[in-house]
């Protein structure tokens, strides 16, 4: 039996290319394949392999004092879905390009917002009802397959917009009220909730374990709607088989959630297009018919 683990776990390294070299091997010991990130704020990953090599490579792992505490989230999948193994120090363990404004000690990181569990977001709805804001801490592309019902979804294309992006006026209306940020592990929730309070909003949440766990819990009978996009060659899944599909054809306006990339290598973006649409060549709205050869 194969699985894929997804998991990151911040606290300080004290010497990034060690620990790199040692998570190689880790790896590589165990035959799994996927990506991991090093920084001197702690570790990123997501990999797949047999089932008992991966519990091999968890247990290693959590013998490093900073990682002790890591959640392992697990999902359907295998070495199959990554084409390499690929280990790497960063600056930062997701890139925000705000490596100044992030503080971790043994704890995790500092200053973020409130973990909630998913029955507590529901909880803090059904106390707050219409104050609550969801707020996608993803880029578009992937909020446009799915997201939770009524979010607030900034139009980015990269993480390392969101510094500039909060900046906006335009967020002035919501930062008095409880927001919920949200993303594919919570990784990326955990940085943007820094930045949000740093930038004036007072009250500031994140889903524990991310839309993964969210999903597990609720799947599609609470607040989220869609496919959930995923960084393999998966692109995307599914919580059940009542999910929606909310994306939307580039050719048809027909609801999708199936993701291709765009056949001009010199551009290779993703394209939203359903299985009708389908040619085998697709190609984005921003690349010409005749680029690409029949």
């Amino acid at each position: 039996m194969e699985k894929i683990i997804l998991f990151y776990k911040f606290g300080p390294v004290a010497d990034p290319e060690a620990i790199k070299l040692w998570q190689r091997t880790l790896c590589e010991m165990h035959n799994l394949k996927g990506r991991i990130i090093i920084s001197p704020h702690g570790i990123n990953g997501t990999l797949g392999g047999k089932l008992a090599d991966l519990k091999a490579y968890v247990k290693a792992t959590k013998t490093y004092p900073s990682f002790k505490g890591t959640e392992f989230k697990w999902s359907d999948g295998g070495n199959e879905h990554f084409p390499r193994l690929a280990v790497k120090v960063r600056e930062e363990i997701v890139t925000f390009g705000a490596a100044d404004e992030i503080s971790v000690n043994e704890s995790g990181i500092v200053g973020g917002g409130k973990h909630l569990k998913p029955e507590a977001v529901h909880k803090l709805i059904e106390e707050r009802g219409d104050d609550v804001v969801f707020f996608d801490g993803r880029n578009a592309y992937e909020a446009a397959v799915g997201k939770f019902k009524n979010a607030v979804v900034p139009d980015i294309e990269h993480t390392r917009d969101f510094a500039k992006e909060l900046e906006d006026p335009k967020y002035d209306a919501i930062k008095d009220k409880p927001v919920v940020t949200y993303c594919t592990g919570g990784i990326r929730c955990e940085v943007l909730s820094v930045l949000m309070k740093n930038r004036g909003f007072k009250e500031v949440y994140q889903i524990d374990g991310g839309i993964v766990k969210y999903g597990q819990k609720y799947a599609d009978k609470g607040h989220w709607e869609g496919s959930l996009y995923v960084f393999d060659d998966r692109m995307g899944v599914k919580f059940s088989d009542d999910a929606v599909d909310i994306g939307e054809c580039v050719h048809c306006q027909g609801k999708t959630s199936n993701y291709e990339n765009c056949a001009n290598k010199s551009c290779n973006k993703l394209v939203l297009i359903c299985d009708d649409c389908l040619t085998g060549k697709e190609l984005c709205t921003s690349c010409e018919p005749s680029v690409v050869k029949a």
